[in-house]
């Protein structure tokens, strides 16, 4: 074959590679769902180029991977999706958009791949893919021909896929996170008030159709307000954020647990009664007792008050009575730390705007006697 009908074929090839490339990206770029996206991104990729390998390294903790946990399951993904710590793929990767290709020393590379996968391969492509600038993780692809991706190659088509996944990528996160926080808290995550009360009504029914138990604990964090007044409402956030992780940790994968406003919570317990309840609110109070939420370095233990109503215990015809008997019950446990502690003060003379949780500890642990 002549020099020039060589450049001509590979032209050809260049074109018909392009060309699929700009099918693959045609595919994406109206796709708003992160899962309809990474499962047609990998699906066409492997059919179009016929390439083993696919899948996707994604650096934890960024906003990608966090709204991704929340994803319903998908055999694609959790089969074409790799976790990473940062500074692992950061070694490997690097800090710049260019893709990386290697044939050689693949060993180190094992780290990107999905856990528990098993992939033969003997030259791997890994093109990074970023949202709003900053890398937050790769596309990856690998063969078992060692010239598939060998270094040296022209990459710019990787590079560009890269892009035009990383501008994806950008407006799926956009309308992801609108669908995400019409149902969940902005600062917590946690699920909002308008959603527990959707699913309050459901459980509620269902408890009553098969006369099973069905518990809901109203908490709320005691003086709150000395922490914003006294730190900054950064720290009251991040109060906040502290007892809503304790929360979510504590409870079971059934329980549904809600910021339902400013510094109140409720979680809904189905199939339980009063008594396990009040166990669970017990172990939670104990927790936060004795892992204390850090101030500048100050150790201050955390102090709930809690209200539990539960059904068949009580004559509860309605969702609503439900959560307001809990929340009447949580204001009288307020109201009698409150009267003990305003009487402690008055013995002692204190002013009030000298209150600190271990003040509140003290009396929880008082009243719990």
């Amino acid at each position: 074959m002549t020099d020039i009908n060589k450049i001509i074929q590979r032209l050809k090839q260049n074109e018909e590679i392009s060309k699929k490339f700009n099918e693959v990206e045609t595919k994406i770029l109206s796709i708003l769902g992160f899962k309809d996206l990474f499962e047609v991104l990998l699906t066409e990729i492997k059919k179009k180029f016929d390439v083993p390998y696919v899948w996707i390294s994604m650096i934890e903790n960024n906003e990608v991977s966090t709204l991704i946990d929340s994803l319903e399951d998908s055999e694609i993904l959790n089969e074409h999706i790799n976790i990473i710590d940062q500074h692992t793929f950061l070694e490997l990767v690097g800090n710049n958009t260019e893709p990386v290709l290697a044939n050689e020393n693949l060993k180190p590379y094992f780290k990107l791949l999905p856990k528990n996968r098993k992939y033969f391969f003997r030259s791997l492509a890994v093109a990074p893919i970023s949202l709003d600038g900053t890398i937050i993780g790769s596309l990856n692809q690998a063969d078992s021909s060692v010239a598939r991706f060998q270094p040296g190659i022209d990459a710019s088509l990787l590079e560009q896929l890269a892009v035009k996944v990383s501008l994806c990528l950008s407006n799926v996160f956009a309308h992801e996170k609108l669908k995400f926080y019409a149902y969940h808290d902005h600062l917590t995550g946690l699920l909002n008030r308008r959603v527990m009360e959707t699913i309050l009504s459901r459980e509620f029914q269902r408890a009553r159709r098969y006369l099973s138990s069905l518990s809901l604990a109203f908490l709320d964090i005691d003086f709150f307000k000395h922490v914003n007044d006294t730190y900054g409402h950064a720290k009251g956030d991040d109060l906040l954020l502290y007892v809503a992780e304790t929360l979510k940790k504590m409870t079971r994968e059934s329980d549904v647990v809600t910021r339902f406003a400013g510094d109140a919570f409720v979680i809904l317990l189905p199939a339980t009664g009063s008594d396990s309840a009040m166990e669970l609110v017990g172990r939670i109070k104990a927790h936060l007792k004795s892992n204390p939420f850090y101030v500048n370095e100050t150790a201050f233990p955390v102090s709930l008050s809690c209200g539990i109503a539960s059904i068949p215990d009580a004559n509860i015809h309605r969702p609503s009575k439900l959560l307001s008997i809990a929340d009447k019950r949580m204001m009288e446990e307020k109201k009698n730390k409150e009267k003990l502690l305003t009487g402690e003060l008055g013995k002692t003379g204190m002013n009030q705007n000298v209150i600190t949780f271990q003040t509140a500890a003290a009396h929880e642990e008082n009243g719990n006697k």
